[in-house]
């Protein structure tokens, strides 16, 4: 099953990253296999540190901006108890992993991750279906390189009426600064 969250990373020099994040879980979140993209700020951190923390999260919001790298300031953080990194303040639980097997050979590397410690601050509720279209948006987002013009537009003209119909101003709002991402990568190019 993959679990879309927030992972924090942090490089050997302390820098922390925030970037979502859609790793496989195995068993009862026993063990994660991230994937994140050689060349990326988490990909550089994980091979650096071998250690992260993986959030499940109900705020669309803050994934949609890490998403497209428009986290103005760094959410809220506090220590790690067991790996070297942070834990988001405003998270569901958390899951500390250290890396424990990594094969880059692919563009997309794979990263095997034992969860060493975990954590809870709330329930989480669920997400509603505009949460869930902000969510498919963000990944659209981070994939623009890789599908077409005509695909990613689809898609979201697919999406737009979950975040209309049941979203909130939160929804809204981080659906919009998606879109709005997505048209300045195609700003200049003819509609596919």
């Amino acid at each position: 099953m993959i679990v879309e969250g927030l992972l924090t990373s942090t490089s050997a020099a302390g820098q922390i990253n925030v970037a979502p994040m859609g790793p496989t879980v195995h068993g009862d979140f026993e063990s994660l296999l991230l994937r994140p993209f050689r060349g990326s700020t988490t990909y550089s951190n994980l091979i650096e540190t071998k250690a992260a923390v993986f959030h499940v999260v109900d705020r669309v919001d803050v994934i949609a901006r890490a998403a497209i790298s428009r986290l103005d300031e760094l959410p809220d953080t506090v220590v790690a108890t067991v790996v070297s990194g942070v834990v988001l303040a405003d998270c569901c639980r958390w899951f500390e992993v250290e890396i424990t097997d990594i094969d880059t050979s692919n563009e997309r590397s794979e990263m095997q991750a034992q969860v060493v410690h975990t954590g809870q601050r709330r329930p989480f509720y669920g997400l509603n279906r505009a949460r869930h279209a902000v969510v498919e948006a963000a990944i659209l987002a981070t994939r623009v390189h890789l599908l077409s013009r005509a695909e990613i537009e689809a898609a979201l003209r697919f999406l737009a009426p979950a975040v209309a119909k049941t979203g909130g101003p939160e929804e809204t709002d981080a659906f919009a600064i998606l879109q709005q991402h997505i048209e300045r990568h195609y700003v200049g190019e003819t509609s596919a």
